[in-house]
């Protein structure tokens, strides 16, 4: 379901008189206030072992529970994209990012809660310290290493991660030459 058929009272007067006004905007006929449905950013790392394998993840919640997932999440309110994958890195990973590089971003939908909710998934390449640390926590259920070759993009339960890997895999050459 898409999230603006949820408003039904303006939240600035509270009038019924809330419709929509585009593909992507509700106004108000009372107050006029106009309500624009943006992305909501999120942040995906990829990140490689010494044999270039890549950091894989079991989703432990819905959407996806128990398909595979990269680490990241959404980013927070007065949060940098940056400081967002160092966090969801470290929450989900027990690892400490030592560098990151922005590579691509796609858009997404993310179905919680019924509603679908746009994001824009911002996609880095990140080194991390020490990979001796990696342990599964908060959204992940289990962390493993999969080299590229055994990656196969429909055990991933999101669009933009299963884009976004077939991507990476195809360009890995490029940047890790």
């Amino acid at each position: 379901m898409n999230i603006l058929e949820k408003f039904q009272f303006c939240p600035v007067c509270g009038s019924k008189h809330f419709s929509v006004n585009g593909p992507k905007s509700l106004r108000c006929d009372n107050c006029h206030f106009e309500y624009f449905l943006n992305a909501s950013a999120a942040v995906v790392g990829f990140i490689l072992n010494e044999r270039h394998e890549i950091l894989v993840e079991r989703r432990k919640f819905e959407p996806g529970k128990g398909m595979l997932d990269l680490p990241g999440g959404f980013v927070d309110v007065d949060e940098t994209a940056e400081q967002a994958i160092a966090r969801e890195i470290r929450e989900e990973t027990a690892l400490e990012l030592s560098s990151m590089r922005y590579l691509f971003s796609y858009p997404n939908k993310y179905r919680y809660g019924g509603l679908d909710i746009p994001t824009m998934d911002l996609f880095f390449l990140c080194e991390v310290k020490d990979t001796s640390t990696l342990h599964a926590s908060d959204d992940a259920a289990e962390c493993m290493w999969i080299a590229t070759d055994d990656i196969h993009t429909e055990q991933f339960g999101l669009r933009s991660v299963r884009q976004g890997l077939y991507d990476f895999i195809n360009m890995s050459a490029a940047l890790l030459g």
